[in-house]
């Protein structure tokens, strides 16, 4: 296994823990790739949004703002991406390498609204640092 596939094997079972732990329908990260966000690792249902551009949905709302994201219910959201049918409620943190420039994020869905919160946010700010360690 060289050094890429064992960072996004790191990032997947990562990705694997949020899942199962926090109960999310899918748990994954998006890449920010030459302007754009890239599906990266996920686990949970495939999704046709494999490529989202900066302010689109909930994702690229998050790195045109600077700002995480937390939505309670993805249907008041008239930007949102539907993936699934049955996402309610969704959280989008910031991956910024070492100099503090966004470099992904980790976005989570999960069927019930308010599935996330605040101490959900903080969880995932304390991942992502260790997350960019071994981002491909």
């Amino acid at each position: 296994m060289d050094s890429e596939e064992s960072n996004e094997a790191a990032i997947l079972a990562a990705m694997q823990v949020l899942h199962r732990r926090l109960n999310c329908h899918w748990a994954g990260v998006y890449l920010l790739r030459n302007g754009e966000l890239h599906l990266g690792p996920f686990v949970g249902p495939p999704t046709e949004h494999t490529r989202i551009a900066i302010g689109q949905g909930v994702c690229g709302t998050a790195v045109a703002e600077d700002a995480n994201q937390i939505v309670r219910d993805v249907r008041e959201r008239s930007n949102y991406l539907a993936c699934n049918l049955e996402t309610r409620s969704e959280i989008v943190v910031l991956v910024r390498d070492e100099a503090g420039s966004v470099i992904g994020q980790i976005d989570l869905d999960g069927t019930e609204v308010g599935q996330f919160d605040e101490r959900h946010e903080a969880l995932l700010e304390e991942i992502a640092p260790l997350l960019a360690l071994r981002w491909p």
